[in-house]
């Protein structure tokens, strides 16, 4: 997914001539702190709400105090939206613009709208199970880790890496997979001698599983 996909196309601009309170309250009615100064399609940068209230006059135009080096956080329309999640990150804007190749303002995307794809993307809504494995880089094999989980009669939802801190020699591997019961899973990472973090699961779906679970032992020793 690029950005040109998640541009927000209610998201207004703002030129350098718009008084800080009609700025203000565009900023309210958007739920932003950020808006792109833009004049025709030649973007300026971003104008945040912290710059207006540190202006303290709310009635004077915005050029009077966007300084020579006014924040120009933005992404190409072909850039992929793990990207955008990064300017958005870096810079901690609540938009990001989209420029053209020739540098012209396109739209934004918003960071509300940046998170709800990127739950989308990661599954988040898919039911399941997560696993938290830790372990270094020169032990990471991802082909291992998806024959464990198939092995198991499972799929992977969706997989990310991260190092806890800067400093750190070991990697943190988040899988989610499609399925609640994740101790056949557990079992066979723990063979493997892999270290498992952390694991989380939908307490609603493991009751409906020992409840089925029930059921079944029950018709069991009735027979």
């Amino acid at each position: 997914m690029i950005a040109e996909n998640l541009i927000s196309e209610s998201i207004p601009t703002v030129t350098p001539d718009e008084i800080g309170s009609k700025v203000l309250t565009l900023m309210e009615i958007f739920r932003v702190s950020h808006l792109p100064v833009v004049v025709g399609n030649e973007y300026f940068g971003v104008i945040s709400d912290r710059d207006i209230y540190n202006a303290e006059n709310f009635d004077e135009k915005i050029a009077k105090y966007i300084s020579p080096s006014l924040l120009q956080p933005h992404v190409h329309v072909n850039q992929h939206i793990f990207e955008v999640a990064g300017v958005a990150l870096g810079c901690g804007v609540s938009i990001v613009p989209v420029l053209q190749h020739d540098h012209s303002y396109l739209g934004s995307i918003t960071r509300t709208h940046l998170s709800f794809i990127l739950a989308e993307l990661f599954s988040s809504n898919e039911p399941g199970g997560i696993i938290v494995l830790e372990l270094t880089e020169a032990n990471y094999s991802l082909s291992q880790i998806a024959q464990i989980i198939e092995g198991n009669d499972a799929r992977i939802l969706s997989l990310y890496i991260n190092r806890p801190s800067p400093s750190s020699k070991e990697l943190d591997v988040t899988i989610k997979v499609n399925v609640v019961d994740l101790s056949g899973i557990i079992q066979t990472f723990a063979r493997y001698d892999y270290l498992i973090k952390a694991t989380y699961m939908d307490q609603s779906q493991i009751k409906t599983l020992f409840d089925d679970r029930y059921d079944q032992f029950m018709r069991y020793i009735n027979v």
